[in-house]
């Protein structure tokens, strides 16, 4: 799903997305010229390896994600800082925002239950 950059108001623009057994749910909002804020939260499961043992583990995900998105190149004014993802196209791309978001709390080290008695 991708949301025009320019078209976001003051008046926040909702979505959700789904994948697998993931939801993405939050809004969109005018934030500056070219900043647009995007809370959201990331509920679900996901499936990866133990990162000790490599046995498929599912890890519950509940995460509340705040950042903006730049309309072009952010330039930094220095007053405060930013959690920033550019976007070069003019639109907000949801799917990838969501696939980033995943694939970082795959990132993280994680280990099974087995692992942790250990």
């Amino acid at each position: 799903m991708k949301i025009l950059l320019r078209k976001v108001t003051n008046t926040p623009v909702e979505f959700e997305l789904d994948s697998n057994e993931m939801t993405f749910k939050g809004y969109l909002e005018y934030y500056k010229p070219k900043l647009i804020l995007l809370k959201a939260n990331l509920n679900g499961k996901l499936e990866k390896p133990c990162d000790i043992c490599a046995e498929d583990m599912q890890i519950s995900v509940d995460e509340d994600v705040e950042f903006y998105i730049s309309d072009g190149i952010y330039k930094d004014e220095g007053d405060i800082e930013l959690d920033v993802v550019e976007s070069f196209d003019g639109h907000a791309d949801l799917d990838e925002l969501l696939h980033s978001e995943i694939e970082m709390i795959k990132s993280d080290y994680h280990s099974c239950d087995n692992c942790k008695e250990d």
